[in-house]
């Protein structure tokens, strides 16, 4: 679509277990939800089974494709009883069912939309694309006002545990451990109540669900006003109370629940309705605006710009065009001005306990500024290390959560908050307790380092924390990690110029202890990230690589802290299996561009190692969720399969023009399609397809009742009564259900001619193309459905790049005749697509 195009609502969908799809229900201004046929395995990887099964409706004609027991044309209408073919049965509970659902990103060019599209001149062209700069603006000022809040918040928090520990510990260590337990623990229950009771969706870090959106899958409640808030106060408590997780990932959700909320003119409920907003109430636009929503995340999250746009379009989108990088890119340098203006208002001690920390910058410029060839070998072994520990990691999460999913948390809200308090209490026992177990290490001599303030001061975050220590001039090595924020915490592993600063015990100590709580904590209910969590696990095992290199070269230019950034990179690399935008985000977090052809090598490494046992952190965890998202290749078996194949199972649910009103609720109640083929007859006899009409289509005309007809035959030309906008389905949720729609038995028999709202151009493909054709074609025009049709008997045209280049067209007159339902003919018509049933 041009850049100046009004989206109007249609479809993608391409999986099994899914609420919507070829057939199943997403509701436009009044979507109803749907599930599929049948279930098709994990993900895409199955789509040749999975294409959704449908049952025969109006009975006249593509017999070739779909079983031969079709009735013949003319055949009186059924009863309006519920009743289902093929297994299928009456599905009015799957409308309902709040399993994931396809998105509407094709444009519906029918009449409607047509007639919206002729009225619209210049102004509303310049408006439309003004409306988007000034909604990327906006999102970049709101997300990254949420991430200072947040920040604040959490640096906050753990200024003033830290701080009353620390006072209390002078006289009593059990009362200093009571408190700070009982304050991590108050912080984690606030997380895990709200995200309980008030904001399920906010759980978990949400870049897979968010991924599957951007993907054509929507996961109910994901983009809601509750889930922003949810996410915002969960990940204050979740972090704050120190368990082993961070706040990066739930920033991309944040982003994008704000420009989702943006998008609609507000919350679900309270919303305003100006006209000139209402343009962008349509998946297509929404996507691009989640979009920019996530890469503003990764930009308030890190301080990255350029890392943001980059993950978003690495990581979690599938679609791209470059009027949206300019938009993306904007947003991302609105998030950075606005994050830095606010942290220079707290220079100022308007922040409380928030000062330098809390936004992720570990300069390390003053590091190692070269290295020698030697150093290759072990440099190259960290990613080695990271693929296969991020291997590990990804599969232990994977196996834990699969328990919860189906056990653990089965058992209600009650259960999940207690998991999450005994978490809350392991973690501030183990923090607490083992550097009570680790000896103190005097302090780096004054004159050697004057640079170095040790022990550090209260009331101040940095190096050489002074815990248990029978000396003022000592420092507790573990406790200078442990009693940080994260943020600090990996400040100090990355600070260069220390060496001997940790000992290889208490870094032992630290990774194995670490580890498995970020394993442990992963699936509870409140926000979590992985980025932070897993760079300290990588920055652990760096800098002990570090200290090794140290010793056996003897070399003063090597530096400790260039391992653990390395360290870092490799185990974020084996877990979440990104390349280049992981490397920028590296680059711009440590301000040390001489490290990047290090980056690249350790990060290429580890992805290869990782990729040798399983798939990337948010992919297995997107399987998990039931979120089928198709991956950028088509299986290989795809090859040698055809749309014929994919197809040749499933009958087709089609209507003709005028349909009777009894048989469109039957047929909407005794299926969960979402898409049906609409035929015709011509003067000759002969059935030719006029479009394909939506079930949420379907739905607003039954809703409204303005284009009921008595009689069965065709009247003159329509007159329009709709606004386009009518069809648009509400954000992550599922719009009005077949059995909501109230209808006499007097207008159960009257008509209705659908001709003016199918969509007269639907995408087609011969029965003959490879499913991994039809599989790109899906991904790359973020399809709902696609048309089987038999192979053409005639061609009456073919275009070139020259046609489309050419503008002599723009003054040429249409073809005269050339109609829609001119254009296709097709004997026998196959729908493909399908849906996901939990």
């Amino acid at each position: 679509m041009e850049e100046g195009e009004v989206s109007g609502a249609a479809g993608v969908n391409l999986f099994p277990g899914m609420v919507g799809g070829a057939g199943g229900g997403g509701g436009g201004g009044g979507g109803a939800r749907g599930g599929g046929n049948f279930f098709i395995g994990s993900a895409l990887s199955r789509v040749s089974r999975g294409l959704q099964g449908v049952r025969n409706g109006a009975q006249p004609m593509w017999s070739r494709l779909v079983n031969n027991d079709s009735a013949v044309p003319g055949s009186p209408p059924s009863q309006w009883e519920n009743h289902a073919q093929d297994g299928d049965s009456d599905r009015g509970e799957s409308e309902s069912a709040s399993g994931p659902e396809s998105l509407d990103y094709e444009v519906v060019e029918s009449a409607a939309y047509r007639e919206d599209q002729a009225k619209r001149g210049r102004w509303h062209y310049q408006s439309y694309i003004t409306l988007k700069w000034i909604y990327a603006l906006l999102i970049g000022v709101g997300t990254g006002f949420s991430a200072f809040f947040i920040n604040i918040a959490v640096e906050n928090f753990a200024g003033w545990k830290f701080e009353a520990t620390f006072i209390i510990m002078k006289h009593s260590y059990f009362l200093a451990f009571l408190i700070y337990a009982l304050f991590n623990a108050a912080l984690v229950f606030s997380s895990v109540y709200i995200v309980t009771q008030f904001a399920p969706a906010a759980a978990g870090s949400g870049i897979p669900e968010i991924k599957g959106y951007l993907n054509g899958i929507d996961t109910p409640g994901i983009l809601l006003f509750r889930t922003l808030v949810g996410k915002i106060l969960g990940s204050i408590g979740s972090v704050g109370g120190g368990l082993a997780l961070g706040k990066e990932g739930p920033l991309v959700h944040t982003g994008a629940c704000i420009a989702s909320i943006l998008g609609q003119g507000g919350t679900t409920k309270y919303y305003v309705n100006w006209s000139w907003l209402s343009v962008f109430k349509n998946d297509r636009d929404r996507r691009d605006l989640v979009t920019c929503g996530c890469a503003a995340g990764v930009s308030a999250a890190f301080r990255a710009p350029v890392g943001g746009v980059l993950f978003a379009l690495e990581e979690v989108t599938s679609w791209w065009r470059s009027q949206l990088l300019w938009r993306v890119f904007f947003t991302s340098a609105v998030v950075a001005v606005v994050v830095r203006s606010a942290m220079g208002w707290c220079t100022h001690g308007n922040c409380g306990h928030f000062g330098s920390g809390g936004f992720i910058i570990w300069d390390i410029s003053g590091g190692q500024e070269d290295y020698s060839f030697y150093e290759l070998v072990p440099m190259a072994m960290l990613g080695v290390v990271g693929g296969l520990l991020g291997a590990l990691f990804n599969q232990l999460t994977l196996i834990l959560s699969k328990w919860r999913r189906n056990v653990l948390h089965k058992r209600g809200a009650k259960t999940k908050i207690v998991e999450a308090v005994l978490v809350s209490l392991l973690t501030s026992v183990l923090s607490f307790g083992l550097p009570l177990l680790t000896k103190c290490t005097p302090c780096p001599d004054p004159e050697k380092y004057p640079d170095i303030v040790c022990p550090r001061p209260s009331k101040h975050y940095g190096n050489h924390v002074n815990f248990h220590c029978s000396a003022d001039n000592e420092y507790n090595d573990l406790a200078t990690i442990f009693f940080n924020t994260q943020d600090d915490a990996i400040r100090n592993l990355f600070s260069t110029r220390t060496q001997h600063e940790y000992s290889a015990t208490s870094l032992i100590m630290f990774l194995s202890m670490f580890y498995s709580l970020a394993v442990i904590t992963y699936g509870t209910a409140v926000p979590a990230g992985q980025f932070v969590p897993g760079i300290m696990i990588g920055a652990t095992y760096g800098r002990l690589v570090g200290m090794l290199i140290v010793n056996l070269s003897q070399k003063d230019n090597i530096d400790e802290g260039t391992y653990a950034l390395l360290g870092a990179a490799s185990f974020l690399g084996g877990s979440m299996r990104m390349t280049v935008s992981l490397c920028v985000i590296m680059v711009e977090i440590t301000n040390n561009l001489k490290l990047l052809p290090l980056i690249m090598l350790v990060l290429l490494t580890s992805k290869a190692v990782g990729d040798a046992f399983n798939s990337g952190f948010y992919e297995s965890h997107a399987i998990l969720r039931q979120i089928p998202i198709l991956e950028s290749r088509p299986k290989r078996y795809m090859r040698n399969r055809t749309a014929r194949d994919a197809s040749s199972s499933n009958k087709v649910v089609q209507f003709p023009r005028i349909a009777q009103v009894g048989e469109i609720v039957s047929t909407l109640r005794s299926n969960n399609h979402n898409g049906f083929p609409v035929i015709d007859h011509l003067q000759s006899g002969e059935s030719v397809v006029i479009g394909l009409i939506l079930r949420s289509h379907l739905l607003v005309l039954l809703q409204h009742k303005a284009d009921f007809q008595h009689s069965a035959l065709a009247g003159g030309p329509h007159a329009y009564r709709y606004d386009v906008r009518e069809f648009a389905k509400p954000v992550s949720s599922k719009g009005i259900s077949v059995h909501d729609i109230n209808l006499t038995t007097e207008e159960m028999g009257m008509y209705v001619d659908l001709e003016p709202f199918v969509n007269p151009t639907p995408y087609m493909v011969s029965e003959d193309m490879s499913l991994s054709k039809v599989y790109n074609l899906f991904r790359q025009l973020g399809l709902r459905h696609v048309c089987v049709v038999p192979r053409p008997s005639s061609v009456v045209g073919v275009i070139t790049r020259k046609d489309l280049i050419s503008d002599e067209l723009e003054d040429r007159d249409p073809v005269e005749g050339a109609t829609s339902r001119g254009r296709y003919r097709p004997l026998e018509v196959a729908l493909l697509g399908e849906t996901w049933r939990q």
